[in-house]
């Protein structure tokens, strides 16, 4: 039986409570701010654009979209405890699934620092490892990353002359632009001062091998590369690529769905979906929770298939609205019974 020493215990305290309640909040009012930072640049008539569209986006279809997400993320949850099996961890799949909604909504302020934050949750309430957790989060962004390039792969190759001239006149022409425009001494002042900054690093680890710094940061680096590894020792492998596939099918019948929210967007198909999820996935990655970038990709490869600005932009805001409020109120709802699912475990388990 694993230790529950450090665990909220059943009676928690009123500061213990009010914490929750100030964390809650938080989120809560960064998530408010998010949508308010969205929205406060777009023009009157964009804006009433956007309210009439959600008005007349058609809820019933908006719900099974909801769940499809819900899905998604619980898929996502048991993948990640599938590699921790590999390590030898039998984490509970509710603390898993707390840590990965609250993992999104952290990435909803800060990019990147969900993966680091869900790490954190899991280890505190499972006592595992966190560097071992951090390993096996980047072995399963690594995978998320290989699925992502593999849709772009089928969708570029089932359009190739629609979505190849899109993603070289909006994407790749654009970030080639930037790159050129970066002179050579700049380019070359970056790689110099990474090298030297890896060069320091193993320095001060090889000088001060022996101090209990470096000894820490080794095992700290070992650990984080045994998670990595982790994806490459587990049994289930068939389950794993199953797991993986099925999220991301889920991610594209979303989408799918979605289409019918709207008469202007009803008519696009299964070619259309892919496409969208692809370059969609891709603002997700750029800001914080997509805001700003994923409603614009939306838009812009709605154009590919004739679809009127107007309307683009409208379902762009629609799709990205509904899977930020998918991520709040999962997210939320995570922080909120995050602590009472574990002293319900801890009062079980001590009779």
């Amino acid at each position: 039986m694993q230790s529950t020493s450090n665990l909220p215990s059943g009676k928690a305290p009123i500061s213990g409570i009010l914490k929750n309640l100030a964390k809650f909040a938080l989120f809560l009012g960064l998530g408010v701010l998010l949508i308010w930072l969205a929205l406060k640049d777009i023009s009157e008539e964009n804006r009433h654009l956007v309210i009439d569209s959600f008005k007349a986006a058609n809820y019933w279809l908006v719900i099974p979209a909801f769940i499809i997400g819900f899905f998604s993320h619980f898929v996502r949850a048991t993948r990640w405890k599938l590699i921790m099996h590999s390590l030898g961890y039998n984490p509970s799949t509710w603390n898993t699934f707390f840590a990965v909604m609250i993992g999104y909504l952290t990435n909803l302020a800060v990019p990147r620092l969900g993966e680091v934050a869900r790490c954190g949750v899991l280890a505190r309430y499972e006592k595992l490892p966190a560097d071992k957790l951090v390993g096996t989060m980047i072995a399963e962004r690594a995978v998320d990353l290989l699925c992502l390039g593999l849709l772009f792969v089928i969708t570029i190759l089932s359009q190739l002359g629609l979505v190849s001239d899109f993603l070289q006149d909006e994407i790749l022409g654009p970030l080639k632009d930037k790159v050129m425009a970066m002179s050579a001494l700049k380019l070359s002042l970056v790689f110099i001062g990474l090298l030297i900054f890896i060069l320091i690093i193993l320095f001060l680890l090889r000088k001060f091998s022996h101090s209990k710094t470096a000894i820490k940061l080794k095992e700290l680096i070992r650990g984080v590369w045994d998670g990595i590894l982790s994806i490459t020792t587990m049994e289930r492998k068939g389950m794993f690529v199953f797991q993986s596939l099925l999220i991301w099918f889920l991610y594209f019948a979303m989408m799918y769905v979605g289409f019918y929210t709207m008469g202007e967007t009803s008519h696009l198909g299964v070619k259309a979906a892919m496409s969208l999820l692809a370059f969609g996935s891709i603002g997700m990655i750029v800001t914080p929770g997509g805001i700003g970038a994923y409603p614009l990709l939306i838009e812009k490869t709605l154009s590919i298939y004739k679809v009127a600005q107007v309307p683009a932009f409208a379902f762009g805001w629609i799709i990205w609205g509904a899977q930020t409020i998918l991520i709040l109120i999962l997210g939320l709802l995570s922080f909120a019974l995050l602590p009472i699912y574990n002293r319900k475990r801890v009062n079980s388990n001590s009779l």
